[in-house]
């Protein structure tokens, strides 16, 4: 498969994506509807799909997309290809932020808090477990990911803790147990543009890293002679790769295993070069999490499932073959 048609055969599956988004709910919508709302016609189901599904759909898409995002850039930096946010405990450390700016009041503007908490909080856990790693003397990338499954479990206790200390009645406690089981929500047009932007944002950065991520994959003294400073490279593509997924953390909460299965379906398609294993991933990331949420709304009517249930569902079991894989040397 040339280059050209893996990325015609990506978007058109994020379109297909975008189009059963707006199918699958409670109420599935029919294919007329979608017709009406494509000629622009006005009825009442036709504006709830307008003012509701879509934007929901589209918010969907970035999260999913700086999941695999943020995968791709982790499983360069790690080069091993069962690194991601949530096990890595960039996820979970970027929901205690979030729940911190709400639940503590501090002296700035929630909307600046919030995101502010949530990148810090996940550049935080994913050094913690780095330097947890390194004192351990845990050489293995499979041991640094076993340090981030105990971190991960640590700031989900803390979490649970806060809900418990600080939680009153001005506080909705359905907000915060959004981060802990994933959840896209729909969201007004400014913060779909900002979430967009955001997510802009994130593919640009991702591909600056791009060079230097084929770089690091050839070994740390390869990619020193080719002048790249390791260690600096790496400070930075990790806190780069903690921002972006604290972008899908604070629209999505925790949906775990998106960065882990992305990039690797990426890779089949475009190959290991980051500047086109990037918006890859980012493509099939915002595919992925569009479907997942579709079939949350839409598979125990007329409840929402947490999307963070789903994407465990379905992605641990991809876990286990890897693991499986790397423990056989089998790539």
């Amino acid at each position: 498969m040339t280059t050209r048609t893996a990325f015609g055969a990506l978007i058109a599956l994020l379109l297909a994506a975008i189009l059963a988004g707006l199918w699958l709910g409670t109420e599935p919508a029919r294919l007329a509807d979608l017709a009406a709302l494509a000629r622009g016609e006005d009825d009442p189901f036709t504006r709830l799909l307008l003012a509701w599904r879509l934007p929901r759909v589209l918010a969907a898409v970035a999260v999913g997309a700086c999941l695999g995002l943020a995968g791709a850039i982790f499983q360069g930096v790690f080069r091993n290809p069962l690194a991601e946010p949530w096990l890595l405990g960039t996820a979970p450390g970027a929901a205690v932020g979030a729940a911190i700016a709400l639940l503590v009041p501090l002296p700035v503007a929630p909307g600046l808090a919030l995101p502010v908490l949530a990148v810090a909080g996940a550049w935080g856990a994913t050094w913690v477990v780095i330097a947890a790693a390194r004192v351990a003397g845990i050489a293995d990338v499979t041991g640094v990911l076993l340090a981030g499954v105990a971190v991960a479990a640590a700031l989900g206790a803390v979490r649970g803790l806060m809900l418990l200390a600080l939680s009153d009645d001005t506080v909705n406690l359905q907000v915060v147990m959004s981060w802990t089981m994933g959840g896209i929500h729909t969201p007004d047009m400014a913060g779909l543009g900002l979430l967009w932007l955001a997510t802009l944002g994130a593919l640009l950065l991702a591909l600056i890293l791009a060079p230097g991520l084929d770089r690091l994959g050839l070994g740390d003294e390869a990619a020193g002679a080719m002048g790249l400073n390791v260690r600096r490279f790496t400070e930075l593509a990790v806190l780069a790769g903690a921002a972006i997924t604290a972008i899908a953390v604070g629209w999505g909460g925790l949906v775990g295993f998106v960065g882990l299965m992305v990039p690797h379906l990426a890779r089949r398609l475009v190959g290991p070069a980051h500047h086109l294993l990037l918006p890859a991933s980012a493509l099939a990331g915002g595919a992925l999490v569009a479907i997942f949420d579709g079939l949350a709304r839409s598979l125990l009517p007329p409840a929402d499932l947490p999307l963070g249930l789903l994407t465990a569902l379905a992605g641990a079991p991809v876990f286990l073959l890897l693991l499986g894989r790397a423990r056989g040397g089998v790539r």
